[in-house]
């Protein structure tokens, strides 16, 4: 999401970068095959995931509500960022000229589509990875103290937190704008998305410098932490699985271990971690080499739009390991079926 002056006053100076996704007319072509199909699959399965959640009384739990949050941020990801970049590359391809906001950035013109794209992207982003946070956190206490979870994790104080952390996220995400002057919104023809730039100035000042430094340290510090304590976790699951037989021999009964389902929603956890760690961390090295003075303008394309990928991937991932979740998403969608079986 962020660009340097350098990188900018090239876009200015050049025509739109021909990159390895957008030289030919086929490669544009599956660009936008490639760009619509993850549209349809972000709203199909967030919306799923939600009409699960939202009407399955087992899911109105905590762990669900966070889950609801998870959606609505993927699926704010499918209805505003993505389509703005197909209507920008479709435009290109009919019109065989981009947009006339594509060319500046939101500083030069009155109105620029990405002061409101930019930040949704930026703030959804970072609303999944304090959602995914939130989530280890409930199922560490869930694994870690089974006997305290009913109190410690109240649907309450799960709601403040969902709030907290949209408000955060998107005051985190405007804060270059509104802290920084010299800060821009623009539509990078490397990226195809909305990106944070310098405004009219060459060089990077310490200040915009500052500002645009909280995104990868709030980014590495979050994402640092739910990979440690998913560690802890699944350690403590495995220290749990070697001690269960022993248990069962001695048919010495507990009630401080976790329960079954409490194991399999951290394993969940703990993939939905791994999936969000793996598509950000092209973002990561991008930032890195383009504070080193490096283009990678084709590198760029696939960081950003592998993270946009993330956002379809909550609801396999549900599917695959909780079995409740598969079930009530498979009588969603086959309703039919549900009648014979209630027939039956």
């Amino acid at each position: 999401m962020i660009k340097t002056g350098s990188t900018m006053m090239l876009d200015r100076a050049e025509p739109a970068h021909c990159t390895v996704c957008c030289c030919t007319l086929a490669n544009k072509i599956l660009m936008v095959l490639f760009m619509v199909l993850l549209i349809f699959a972000t709203l199909f399965g967030n919306l799923v995931t939600l009409a699960v959640v939202v009407g399955t009384k087992h899911f109105h739990t905590s762990q669900g509500y966070l889950k609801a949050s998870l959606a609505v941020a993927d699926l704010a990801v499918g209805i505003f960022v993505l389509p703005l970049s197909v209507y920008a590359e479709v435009h290109l391809m009919v019109a065989e000229s981009a947009p006339e906001w594509t060319s500046n950035n939101s500083q030069l013109v009155n109105f620029h589509p990405c002061n409101i794209i930019g930040p949704i992207f930026a703030g959804c982003t970072f609303v999944s990875i304090t959602t995914i946070f939130l989530l280890t956190i409930e199922r560490s206490i869930a694994v870690l103290r089974p006997l305290h979870k009913d109190s410690f994790i109240t649907r309450k104080r799960t709601t403040i937190l969902i709030f907290l952390s949209w408000v955060g996220s998107f005051f985190l995400a405007v804060s270059p704008m509104v802290f920084s002057s010299e800060i821009a919104l623009e539509y990078n023809s490397c990226s195809r998305m909305c990106n944070y730039a310098l405004g009219t100035i060459g060089e990077f000042p310490s200040q915009a410098w500052n500002i645009l430094l909280l995104f990868p340290a709030f980014d590495f510090t979050l994402l640092g932490s739910t990979v440690v304590i998913n560690i802890i976790s699944l350690s403590s699951i495995r220290q749990h699985s070697k001690h269960r037989k022993t248990l069962a021999e001695t048919e010495i009964q507990t009630t401080s271990n976790p329960t079954f389902s409490d194991i399999k929603a951290a394993k969940t956890i703990g993939t939905l971690t791994v999936a969000f760690t793996a598509s950000f961390t092209p973002i990561a090295v991008f930032v890195v080499g383009n504070v080193l003075g490096n283009k990678w303008c084709n590198f760029s394309f696939f960081a950003f739009w592998i993270l946009a990928t993330n956002s379809c991937w909550n609801v396999i991932i549900y599917s695959v390991r909780d079995q409740k979740f598969r079930l009530c998403a498979h009588k969603l969608l086959m309703p039919s079926q549900r009648q014979n079986t209630t027939k039956t």
